[in-house]
């Protein structure tokens, strides 16, 4: 039996829970339809989908504590999904050239019975992207199964211009929140913390 499932492939969560001292015993990607549903806003979405991936994975380890999360960029209603091609990465960074967004994390947690969902945002500002800003940008490969169409933790991190609210939640899991609801639900650190 695992004691605490992940139902996500992102190496990024991986890395943040490992931050705040917790390892999964098994990850699981959910594989879910990520389509949004039509005039859903953006923060639903997220809580929808962190909740769906969470379900999905809690019906095979129904024993085990399940985190899911997902995480939506947008533009005032406007959701920026992970680009397909380079093409579209290109539209949706000239999107948010020199303009504020938000990024929203829906986080879920199912232990039995239980099911805990938070919604957490963090609001930022791109600086206006020069050419050879955006062929950074586009070269690094950053973009790939990334919303929005970029990774804050990399070459993007260089242009943004202000930003509201918890880096760890636009990487892909805001760890404040979300060691809160681990550990008030009873789940020990098995990370030392250095």
């Amino acid at each position: 039996m695992y004691q605490f499932v992940l139902a996500s492939s992102s190496p990024r969560r991986v890395s943040l829970l490992e931050s705040i001292g917790y390892r999964p015993d098994k990850i699981v990607p959910a594989n879910i339809d990520e389509t949004p549903k039509e005039k859903e806003l953006p923060a639903k979405l997220a809580e929808r989908l962190a909740v769906e991936k969470a379900s999905k994975v809690h019906k095979q380890f129904p024993e085990s504590l399940i985190l899911g999360a997902d995480t939506i960029v947008a533009r005032g209603r406007l959701i920026i999904p992970k680009p397909k091609d380079e093409t579209e990465a290109l539209k949706y960074l000239k999107l948010l050239s020199g303009r504020r967004h938000v990024v929203y994390t829906g986080v879920c947690i199912i232990k039995g019975d239980i099911c805990l969902k938070k919604i957490v945002q963090t609001k930022l500002k791109f600086k206006l992207f020069t050419n050879q800003e955006i062929d950074n940008l586009i070269t690094s490969n950053e973009w790939k199964d990334k919303s929005g169409g970029y990774a804050l933790q990399g070459v993007a991190g260089a242009y943004i211009s202000w930003i509201s609210g918890h880096p760890s939640n636009v990487i892909g899991l805001p760890v404040h929140e979300t060691y809160k609801i681990l550990s008030g639900i009873g789940l020990k650190q098995t990370i030392p913390i250095i």
